[in-house]
């Protein structure tokens, strides 16, 4: 369904085909994208879609298996902490993992697959639980396709790609299977990977009214990482722009950076209309597991102390190890009626997720790769219960009240088993020498080295939009909302009071769905502001986002989708100023200005051989993100990309070509700004120096396809 007539549909849709309504926009910021045409642009995986919502800023430090690192609407949202990734209304976001509380790994997504996308800028909607800072972003899975379709995939970096997709005809849309097997050697050093992913779902009847669905998901991946690379050692050439200090000529680590990961899952669901009420019920299990080897400061944090015996600095390789088990379920009851003339709704709602989460992370010494010294080691059982009720009230024809309230409980109990590193008073006569995790107290007072903590924290977050229109295709809104972020079991051992962060967004704008001849355009602008009091933000000797001051985020967005008989084009530009609460200054690492087009163009060529018409699409993406600040008033460089494709289908052959980064720019896609010393510097300081990790130069890729058996 184009966008423009999701804006100008009335609140009340009833169906009796099988599917599932879709949910009420709440104002110009919730983007209901249905993928179509644009699949035609080069898109590397499924996180790669979400670059057609604005202010989206993807990168990645950590090789093809790690996370995307996102930046959205004026935000380092990390590896997922202040996105709320679903798919399916499955959460993907990992509570209690030790790389960032709320890391989401999209990569287990077949793009294939991804039918829609829903992304709300702003924590505004009422079902919008734990993570959803910046906004969250909601994958519906589908198939269009019937019968059987295989591609074979090969390229630059010795890549290879099987993927396989079966909709059986005369099913559902929502009734597939897929699978894909993926291998690279990856640009320049240390950049490999592989990775496996099957994903299947029925999708059935239940009763007279009702549908279910049924979905399962497989996934793993073993992958290798260049890190980063300082400015001054690629300036004197002693390192290459698209090396690995691990395998350059001064490399001493015997471990390469990288890691492994996976992820299983399974999840039912069903909807039912019995009379005006509308009842939803959702379970799911997942399992997931994942080791990461990130160095980001090389020889530097191995410091002599008083009681250790006599080293150098052995390495600051980090070894980080997750283990962890979700089980959940959500539901909800939404009830209409006439009132005023007019369709009135109300939806009351849960969502419940406990998660037992195991992690470790080790520092390696370079020379072996033997750990040396535990930073971390906890085992925590997390409980997450949200209600809410959401409303979808009409005073009158062109006024609609959407919104609510939801109350979110979040629980900890946290077992340490490293709780003590440090002694002010060590005993004299037996020190605790090279120990990690301590046995002894002041003044050598034995104690067990693990220790408890839990403890729980509530929150009542307010949510509301207003949506008057259309008038003469133009509608205007305005949206208020508070939301959580929990924070990291690490941080609850800290003692800190509430463990969450709260979050107050506002936002207005307007929105304009019409035709242009025979086009359907939807244009958007919207002002937006946001208020954190705890943010997150990168330490690199933690290699992680940890806990740092308040910011505000205040910014401007445009969205623009033109939609014809014959193209696609989807563009959108955000400015943002990001800045800390206490003095003012810009906050590291994010963009202030990020535009995008995603474009499209297919149709009929005038040649059938044997009867079969000829079809043709070309499809170009293109990305600018403007210079980032950096600590200690830096800036970094900018960015602009452009990606390309063209294809030719015949019958049930399609042949496509793929050109990522065409005009084969050496750009840094992350830039840093610290203390590092990767020995190849005489005299190493603390002096801090630019770092980088390279963005790929350009890739060709050639895809063949053939469909038989659809209907």
């Amino acid at each position: 369904m184009p966008e423009a007539q999701q804006l100008r549909l009335p609140a009340a849709l009833d169906v009796s085909v099988l599917g599932r309504r879709p949910p009420v926009s709440r104002g110009v910021s919730d983007f209901q994208i249905r993928v179509d045409a644009l699949a035609e642009v080069p898109h590397a995986n499924a996180s790669d879609l979400l670059k057609l919502a604005p202010g989206i800023l993807l990168t990645n430090e950590g090789g093809e298996g790690h996370a995307e690192q996102v930046f959205m609407r004026g935000f380092d949202a990390g590896e997922g902490q202040d996105v709320e990734f679903t798919v399916g209304g499955v959460p993907i976001n990992e509570s209690g993992n030790l790389h960032g509380n709320g890391y989401a790994d999209t990569h287990f997504i077949i793009p294939e697959l991804v039918e829609s996308l829903r992304v709300v800028e702003g924590p505004f909607d009422p079902r919008q639980g734990n993570y959803a800072v910046a906004g969250s972003a909601d994958y519906q899975l589908g198939l269009a396709q019937r019968g059987l379709t295989a591609s074979y995939t090969t390229g630059s970096f010795g890549t290879e790609r099987v993927l396989g997709l079966w909709g059986p005809p005369g099913e559902s849309t929502h009734t597939f299977a897929g699978a894909e097997i993926y291998k690279t050697d990856g640009f320049g050093q240390n950049r490999d990977a592989q990775r496996g992913s099957a994903m299947g779902q029925y999708e059935g009847r239940f009763g007279a009214t009702g549908s279910f669905r049924l979905t399962t998901q497989a996934y793993a991946t073993h992958f290798h990482s260049a890190g980063v690379i300082r400015e001054d050692d690629y300036a004197s050439g002693k390192i290459g722009f698209y090396d690995s200090y691990d395998f350059s000529s001064f490399a001493s680590e015997k471990v390469p950076e990288g890691g492994d990961a996976s992820r299983y899952s399974i999840a039912a669901d069903i909807e039912t209309h019995p009379g005006d009420t509308v009842l939803s019920q959702q379970v799911f299990l997942i399992k997931r597991d994942m080791r990461l080897l990130e160095n980001f400061t090389g020889f530097l944090l191995d410091v002599q102390e008083p009681l250790q015996s006599l080293h150098d600095q052995r390495g600051d390789m980090l070894d980080l190890n997750v283990h962890e088990l979700t089980i959940g379920a959500r539901g909800a009851a939404r009830l209409h009626g006439q009132a005023f003339g007019q369709r009135q709704e109300l939806e009351l709602g849960y969502f419940a997720r406990g998660d037992d989460a195991a992690g470790t992370q080790q520092r390696l010494e370079a020379s072996t790769g033997v750990p040396y010294k535990t930073d971390t080691d906890l085992d925590a059982q997390l409980g997450n219960i949200g209600l809410y009720g959401d409303a979808n009230l009409r005073p009158f024809s062109w006024l609609s009240l959407r919104g609510g309230a939801r109350a979110e409980i979040v629980t900890y109990d946290v077992l340490d088993n490293c709780a003590a590193q440090s002694v002010a008073h060590p005993s004299s006569t037996n020190p605790p020498i090279d120990q990690s995790c301590l046995t002894q107290q002041d003044m050598g007072r034995p104690r067990e080295p693990d220790q408890v903590t839990s403890t729980s924290g509530v929150a009542l977050l307010p949510r509301a939009s207003a949506i008057a229109g259309p008038f003469r295709n133009f509608t205007f809104s305005a949206s208020y909302g508070k939301g959580i972020r929990s924070v990291d079991p690490l941080h609850v051992i800290a003692d800190v009071n509430a463990p969450f962060s709260n979050i107050v967004s506002y936002e207005a704008g307007a929105a304009y769905a019409g035709t242009l001849k025979n086009a359907v355009v939807v244009a958007r602008s919207v002002f937006f502001q946001t208020v954190v009091d705890q943010d997150l933000l990168f330490d690199q000797t933690a290699g992680r986002n940890v806990l740092g001051v308040g910011t505000t985020r205040t910014g401007w967005l445009g969205a623009l989708r033109l939609t014809g008989a014959f193209f696609d084009e989807s563009a959108n530009l955000t400015l943002v100023r990001s800045t800390f609460n206490d003095d003012g200054q810009a906050v590291a690492y994010v963009p202030g200005v990020v535009f995008r087009s995603d474009s499209a163009l297919f149709r009929s060529l005038p040649w059938t051989p044997r009867g079969k018409p000829i079809r043709g699409s070309l499809g170009a993406g293109v990305t600018y993100v403007g210079p980032r600040p950096l600590p200690y008033g830096q800036v970094s460089d900018d960015i602009f990309t452009v990606d390309g494709s063209a294809s030719l289908s015949w019958g049930s052959y399609q042949l496509r070509v793929v050109s990522t980064n065409l005009l084969n720019t050496q750009y840094r896609l992350g830039e840093f700004n610290y203390a590092s010393d990767f020995h190849s510097q005489p005299q190493p300081t603390l002096v801090p120096e630019r770092t980088f990790t390279a963005g790929a130069p350009r890739g060709v890729f050639a895809t063949l396809s053939i469909s038989f058996g659809g209907v």
